[in-house]
């Protein structure tokens, strides 16, 4: 939650779809402010519920499904390269792999 604000910095996107742990006043004031639609579910001892595009929320499953099949090759789940170059290649390459399955 703390390195939020700092990944998100000059990354343009329509909406941030996110799961009950990011559900913070601070982050989503920003992520408004910055124009972004923000779908994260409020969490369930919140006493003002936020209202949540939950149909937009489904799509996340979609997402996660895809990480877990990128973990079944044992470079990306452990991240034997050293280099951030390196390891995109080899999550590109993955992605090819899976998109041709």
């Amino acid at each position: 939650m703390r390195a939020a604000p700092d990944l998100l910095d000059g990354v343009a996107c329509g909406a941030l779809i996110g799961d009950k742990g990011y559900d913070a006043d601070a982050l989503i004031e920003r992520l408004r402010q910055a124009g972004v639609d923000v779908v994260i579910p409020p969490k369930d001892n919140r006493a003002v519920k936020r209202a949540c595009d939950y149909v937009l929320y489904k799509e996340r499953n979609l997402i996660e499904r895809l990480f877990q099949k990128m973990k079944q090759f044992r470079a990306i789940a452990t991240r034997y390269d050293k280099l951030a170059t390196n390891f995109l290649g080899a999550v590109r390459l993955v992605a090819a792999v899976l998109q041709l399955n």
